[in-house]
């Protein structure tokens, strides 16, 4: 095992080298923290869970069984407690109505979508992210973001594999009228 493996650093704490943590809390900080934010909105609110969640990791570190990826683990802590969090303040979801779009303003904003620049598509995807509600923003940034498989979201969130599919699949489509909203409105004030 060697100092780059997470098991490395997690076998160092089991076996009384508290200072291994650090290592661990270095390197899952900033997708702790990112996750956290997604869900929670607040920096500080962000920051704190961040804090919670590895305060949570080191004293549950011995029910670790290695069967998902360290970071798998840690992401399911953080989701399960902001959920918790979010089910205290009792936030109401809303959702946008699957809209139906036509097959000429679908190739419209498809056209009008390539040709902008990679920035410009990046904050068109990060505005419609954000228009999301906060579960589906979730999945969507830890399937295409996060690089996490299904099956590891699966495990993150105590979702079914084909629950997060669908999910994903019409949260896609939610960012997709989203998008046609927002260019749908750009290509009518810049003609």
């Amino acid at each position: 095992m060697n100092k780059t493996d997470d098991l490395y650093y997690i076998e160092a704490v089991r076996k009384g080298n508290v200072a291994a943590f650090s290592a661990l809390v270095d390197r899952y900080q900033n997708l702790v923290y990112s996750l956290a934010l997604k869900l929670l909105k607040k920096t500080e609110e962000a920051e704190e869970m961040a804090q919670d969640t590895f305060v949570k990791a080191y004293q549950k570190l011995d029910t670790y069984e290695g069967k998902s990826k360290f970071s798998t683990w840690l992401y399911s802590i953080t989701y399960n407690a902001c959920i918790s969090e979010l089910r205290k303040r009792r936030i109401q979801f809303s959702s946008l109505e699957d809209q139906r779009i036509s097959d000429q303003d679908e190739m419209r904003m498809h056209d009008y979508f390539s040709e902008t620049k990679k920035e410009d598509q990046e904050k068109y995807l990060s505005i419609a992210l954000g228009k999301l509600p906060e579960d589906d923003q979730v999945l969507v940034t830890l399937y295409y973001y996060e690089n996490q498989s299904m099956d590891e979201i699966s495990v993150i969130t105590g979702l079914t594999v084909s629950n997060i599919k669908v999910k994903i699949h019409r949260a896609r489509k939610r960012m997709y009228s989203l998008l046609h909203e927002m260019l749908h409105e750009e290509i009518y004030t810049l003609l």
